[in-house]
Order: C-alpha cells, then sequence, then structure tokens
C-alpha cells in the first residue's frame, strides 16, 4: 500500500489544466431532506480517469482525476485538511478498476457529507446528536433470559462499560427495562465536552461509527484504541452472533454483513484519526 501511496504523492504538483474541464464529481448523491445523515452511493460507474494525484491548494489538499480536479455532489472543490487523509483518499480513487464501485470508497464519501453537510448542522448539534445515543447504546440494554445470553452480555459487555466510566469518570450502568439506563445528565456533559475537542471533520466520522455500531462506549473504546475494530464490531453484534451460534447462519449473508461492518468502522475510525492530524506525511515513511 505504501509504494502506491508513494507515488501518488510524488505526483502532487497540480496537472495541466484543460480549458473549462468537466468536474469529476465524488460519487455520491445527496439524500433526500430526511432520509439520511450521509450521502447515498450511486449505482457503479465505468472508470473515466488513468491517472490519481493529490495537490496543495490554498484550502488544503486536492485530489485530481487525470487533469480533472474531483468535485463534491455539490459541486465544491474536494479538498481535504490533511495531507495523510488526501492520500488515503486518493488510493481509494486508484484501487477502483474497470467499474468504480462507490460503495467501497467510504473515505471519499465521508469527506463529501463533511465539505458539504447536507443536513447543514454546526459543531454543537453534532455533539448532541452523539451523545443521545448513550440513551439507546447496545451495551447498555441487557436481557433477563435466556440465561446463556444473559451472562454473555455481562462477560462481555460489562469490562467496556466498566472502562468508558474510569475513562472518563462518569456514571453509566445497564438496564434490562425496555426504557434503557438512566443516563446521569453529568455524563452526558462529560462526553459533550470531550466531543467538543474533536473539530467538525472528526465529529462526522465519529457519528459514522456510532451509527454503524449503534454504540457511543463502543465507539470511543474503538477511536481510543481500547478496542480493535474485530472487537467492537463482534461486541456490537453479540446478540446476534449468538442467536448464529445457536440456530445457525445464512450462507455467505453473514459474513458479508459482518465483513462489510468491519469495513465502515474501521474506514470511520481511520477518517477521525487523520482529521486529527495536521502535519503533512513525512516522505521517509513512504520509502519502503
Amino acid at each position: 500500500m505504501w509504494r502506491g501511496c508513494r507515488r501518488l504523492l510524488q505526483s502532487r504538483s497540480p496537472p495541466a489544466r484543460l480549458s473549462r474541464p468537466p468536474p469529476a464529481t465524488g460519487g455520491s448523491s445527496p439524500v433526500r431532506p430526511g432520509a439520511g445523515r450521509a450521502y447515498a452511493p450511486p449505482a457503479e460507474r465505468k472508470r473515466f480517469y488513468q491517472n490519481v494525484s493529490i495537490s496543495q491548494g490554498e484550502g488544503g489538499f486536492e485530489i485530481n482525476l487525470d487533469h480533472r480536479k474531483l468535485k463534491t455532489p455539490q459541486a465544491k472543490l474536494f479538498t481535504v485538511p490533511s495531507e495523510a487523509l488526501a492520500i488515503a483518499v486518493a488510493t481509494e480513487w486508484d484501487s477502483q478498476k474497470d467499474t468504480i464501485k462507490f460503495y467501497t470508497m467510504h473515505l471519499t464519501t465521508l469527506c463529501n457529507t463533511a465539505l458539504d453537510n447536507p443536513t447543514q448542522r454546526n459543531k454543537m448539534q453534532l455533539i448532541r446528536a452523539a451523545v443521545k445515543f448513550l440513551e439507546t447504546d447496545t451495551v447498555c440494554y441487557r436481557v433477563e433470559e435466556p440465561a446463556a445470553l444473559a451472562e454473555l452480555q455481562k462477560n462481555e459487555w460489562d469490562p467496556i462499560v466498566a472502562w468508558a466510566e474510569k475513562r472518563y469518570n462518569v456514571s453509566i450502568g445497564s438496564s434490562t427495562s425496555i426504557l434503557g439506563p438512566n443516563i446521569p445528565a453529568s455524563t452526558k456533559e462529560t462526553f459533550v465536552s470531550h466531543l467538543a475537542s474533536y473539530n467538525m471533520w472528526a465529529l462526522q466520522g465519529i457519528e459514522y461509527v456510532i451509527t454503524q455500531l449503534k454504540s457511543l462506549i463502543l465507539s470511543m473504546g474503538l477511536i481510543d484504541r481500547h478496542i480493535t475494530v474485530e472487537k467492537a464490531v463482534l461486541l456490537s453484534r453479540l446478540e446476534e452472533e449468538y442467536q448464529i451460534q445457536r440456530w445457525g447462519s445464512v450462507e455467505w449473508a453473514h459474513d458479508y454483513d459482518l465483513c462489510e461492518l468491519r469495513a465502515r468502522a474501521a474506514a470511520g475510525t481511520l477518517f477521525v484519526h487523520l482529521c486529527s492530524e495536521s502535519s503533512t506525511v513525512k516522505h521517509k515513511l513512504l520509502q519502503d
């Protein structure tokens, strides 16, 4: 991968401009009002470019597809805040074969969402939306029966809840009630303060991870590097995995869903870290 990234980095100089070049869009269409929070990937498209490169502009780092500047679905110049993120996005485009599979380009979609902000939310609205997931957090809802599943939830979920309570000095708890646990207001405000330390781009990534795992606690454990992607996904699907072990799964469908969820969670986590990284990539890291 680093060899491919090095080739992209070495081609950072802006290509010659065509006269009135048609824009190369980021490959996603805005969702209808109320239909969702991010862009919905369009159908596959035939690859229309040969080379991918990055260049530094006034607003950040840009992606070039041959002589075209990549644009967002709202026709904004596709510009990202860090060189590392630009390389990662360019690698997504460069790795496409004869057909562009937009549904595999999670980083591109997240950048489009951050740039166009289709729901027009500000930083505090993003933070409040993320913290609201605590009220329905997957790891806080427990069953009383069957006893085997209740024991599995206790053994697997209690440690991550205990970690979060110690890490953020808060009280979270769990509940078997359909109403869920009673999360203290002080706990919510602590998470609000913590998330406020992230920039708008990183917050888009955090919310994306939370919506995949249906858990703020698992998402913060993943972003804080306390648990791996595989572990976070497993914990988010604990009841489903229990049922599969007991009753079996649909051939290939389970594996596909599992891999796809891992890919989305990993991409969102990587996006958060790359958006929080302001320094440029050191050239010596790209030599091997």
